[in-house]
């Protein structure tokens, strides 16, 4: 989100850490780390989608089994499980 936001791709009406703290607070928002288990599933990865951020995600939300939410189209390409 960062980047994005420096890119001038996303703009906040607050700061990323304060919404981010806030999110914390509100609704239990919890921040995963990147394990070597999400960098070793990038092998197994199809290259349908070649940015490296939204390829970690992918490998994180299957390695982890977790929801990803994203409008990308590109992500329903993967065996993930995707929202929105």
């Amino acid at each position: 989100m960062q980047i994005k936001m420096q890119l001038g791709k996303l703009k906040l009406r607050h700061s990323l850490k304060y919404l981010i703290e806030s999110q914390q607070n509100i609704n239990k928002l919890q921040i995963l780390p990147i394990s070597l288990d999400h960098i070793f599933m990038l092998e197994n990865l199809p290259m349908y989608h070649h940015d490296p951020f939204d390829r970690l995600l992918i490998s994180q939300a299957i390695e982890d089994k977790l929801l990803l939410v994203s409008k990308d189209n590109a992500f329903s390409d993967y065996d993930v499980n995707l929202y929105w």
